[in-house]
């Protein structure tokens, strides 16, 4: 018996049972689908990430820092960030408060989303790559002068200005005048309402916490360092993290008692991104995958049934001279066109999953990749060859004297 004859007999086996047949894929379609629907989520989850890493921009050091006893760290530490010029190539305080911001009607705090309002130097945009659409970015003169102007992300002055120029204009932040120049290109457009976006801000020089008669020494030892290159971003995280332990102590410890600091490489957190995403792939890919282990076994069980029932055919064969390799290799054939074919509906419904799946909850398009669907398929075919291997052998070992008395 060739191949091509094995195959037509597993297909017109698969037609003459064709309840049974379906109900003994039906194992292997869910878990096909479910493992190629998790694992693609879970990658459309991880690419979103990436993307907002990216848009955040590469090789960011996050610092924040806090002395127990009132002392001053900005100065310093922002001085100590500045001289680490062959590492970095700029540095901004990341400070934020929670400001009401008015415009004619329009007040911040009749909004849903209200535009959060940061203090930055002259270099915040570089250091979380902001790009200027119209007018100007904040200048180091505006940040010496004390200069009372604001650059708004595209999604606050949308809110506040609507198709009307800002420029030129006044926002009343706290009831301070502040004039805007500029406007940032959008970076992070939203299309799930309701979640915060980059865009929605109001940027302020920091010397403009005089002006707005606030304490800001809660948030001015927080700061946003720019490195160079990935290198030299792990080089300035070493040096800073020993300019602080040599100030506040070690943060670890339980008797110290100057202060505390945490200093984060978003590089690291980019890679532990990766890592958490391809352990929930790995995880729960295998609980998925627990029910193509129970479709294997009722291939195993739904085979050796069939071998009971074509027990005096397969004595007929022998009696005629077939070999054992030709039994087996026909019962592997059906097995493993019983489950390829089930692999090939389970591409089909996990594809269709991961597509509803991504819109739902990520609003994007997933498309499962070709070798998960490749690979998927494959595994189905070998899944079906391994657990119809048993029966398959069960069958060529049939005595035809024996077979043909069966009944």
């Amino acid at each position: 018996m060739n191949l091509w004859q094995a195959f037509k007999m597993a297909l017109r086996s698969i037609r003459g049972n064709k309840g049974r047949s379906f109900l003994t894929m039906l194992g292997i379609i869910i878990g096909i689908a479910a493992v190629m629907a998790t694992v693609s989520i879970i990658q459309g989850m991880n690419q979103k990430s990436m993307e907002m890493y990216e848009r955040m921009g590469s090789n960011q050091i996050m610092v924040n820092a806090n002395a127990y006893n009132g002392m001053p760290l900005f100065d310093d530490l922002y001085e100590y960030c500045l001289q680490l010029n062959d590492l970095v190539e700029g540095v901004t305080p990341q400070g934020s408060f929670n400001g009401t911001v008015t415009y004619g009607t329009k007040n911040s705090a009749n909004m849903d989303m209200p535009p959060q309002v940061f203090l930055g130097s002259h270099q915040y945009s570089l250091c979380n790559n902001f790009q200027i659409a119209r007018g100007r970015d904040v200048t180091k003169i505006d940040v010496d002068n004390d200069n009372n102007v604001c650059v708004l992300g595209s999604a606050a002055a949308k809110a506040f200005f609507d198709l009307s120029d800002p420029l030129g204009q006044s926002l009343a932040i706290n009831g301070v005048p502040f004039t805007v120049v500029g406007i940032y290109m959008e970076k992070d457009p939203q299309d799930q309402p309701g979640w915060y976006s980059m865009d929605n801000m109001v940027l302020l020089p920091y010397t403009a916490s005089r002006a707005l008669k606030q304490d800001m020494s809660s948030f001015m030892s927080q700061l946003v360092v720019k490195a160079k290159n990935g290198p030299a971003a792990k080089e300035a995280t070493t040096r800073i993290i020993g300019f602080l332990t040599n100030l506040l102590g070690d943060p670890n410890d339980p008797a110290n008692t100057k202060g505390s600091f945490f200093v984060s490489n978003q590089d690291s957190w980019k890679d532990e991104s990766a890592q958490v995403a391809n352990m929930m792939s790995m995880v729960l890919g295998g609980i998925a995958g627990i029910s193509l282990l129970v479709g294997g076994i009722g291939i195993m069980n739904i085979m050796l049934v069939t071998v009971t029932e074509r027990t005096r055919e397969i004595g007929i064969r022998r009696a005629i001279g077939a070999q054992r390799k030709s039994i087996v290799m026909q019962f592997l054939i059906e097995a493993g066109v019983i489950c390829g074919i089930g692999g090939v509906i389970g591409v089909l419904l996990g594809t269709v999953l991961s597509v509803i799946g991504g819109q739902l909850l990520l609003k994007m398009r997933i498309l499962p990749s070709p070798t998960i669907t490749l690979g998927a398929v494959l595994f189905s075919v070998a899944l079906g060859i391994i657990f119809g291997l048993y029966p398959a052998i069960k069958a060529s070992g049939l005595q035809p004297v024996a077979a043909l008395r069966a009944e």
